[in-house]
């Protein structure tokens, strides 16, 4: 479903944000990105949801490579995506349900069919008693389900969250981090970027990185540490 093949990434007057990364995600699978502050775990990310290109390698996804994707197809390609950011990136100006509302009125899903999916996302995430509430009255946690809704909405087949727990407490982590468990145990392929492990599930795959290089890949299957492709840096 997504596969990197020596994949590089260099910024304009930077040094080299990842670098020789490969490996496979299945669909269906629970990944976890992990590794300290400035490894990777964001490019890595915005490599998968297409938001960004490699300067070098391939990124496959569902057999389709991003660097030869027009720029024109990328937004269909990123419908399949939903994406959860520590900062939520809420509409301060519309209330929870015009907020989850946002990606169907986008792909043209307007009436009794958006309506019928803003609030099973809202009940999905416990908030269907504020869809009327504005986000700025919203706890942290609650924002964050309420962003976590609004990336489900569409039925994405992937859903990426770049350290979606940062700002929360431990309990309030702990809420978020069953509602991408229970995500994943229904098909949906769910990839998380965090530098705290204690939280992670034991059914996950974990790719850790350390200054852009994948140092290590743990899966389930493998019950085991496997180490990077040849050519990758440790």
């Amino acid at each position: 479903m997504i596969r990197f093949d020596q994949v590089s990434k260099r910024y304009p007057g930077s040094n080299q944000a990842l670098q020789n990364i490969t490996f496979n995600i299945d669909q269906g699978e629970l990944v976890y990105v992990t590794g300290h502050s400035g490894a990777g775990k964001s490019t890595l990310l915005k490599l998968i949801a297409a938001l960004e290109r490699p300067t070098s390698g391939t990124v496959l996804i569902n057999n389709q490579n991003i660097s030869h994707l027009r720029s024109a197809a990328v937004p269909y390609l990123r419908r399949k995506f939903g994406l959860v950011f520590q900062d939520h990136k809420l509409l301060y100006d519309r209330n929870c349900y015009d907020n989850v509302a946002l990606p169907l009125h986008i792909n043209g899903i307007s009436g009794n069919e958006a309506g019928k999916r803003v609030r099973a996302a809202l009940d999905k995430v416990g908030l269907l008693d504020k869809e009327k509430a504005m986000p700025i009255t919203l706890s942290g946690g609650e924002q964050q389900r309420l962003a976590i809704a609004r990336a489900v909405v569409s039925r994405p087949a992937i859903l990426i969250a770049d350290e979606p727990t940062g700002n929360l407490d431990e309990n309030y982590a702990a809420e978020i981090m069953q509602l991408f468990n229970a995500f994943q145990q229904v098909g949906v392929t769910v990839i998380i970027a965090t530098h705290d492990v204690r939280g992670i599930s034991p059914q996950a795959k974990v790719l850790k990185l350390d200054h852009g290089h994948l140092t290590s890949q743990f899966g389930v299957e493998a019950g085991s540490e496997s180490q990077p492709h040849a050519g990758a840096a440790s």
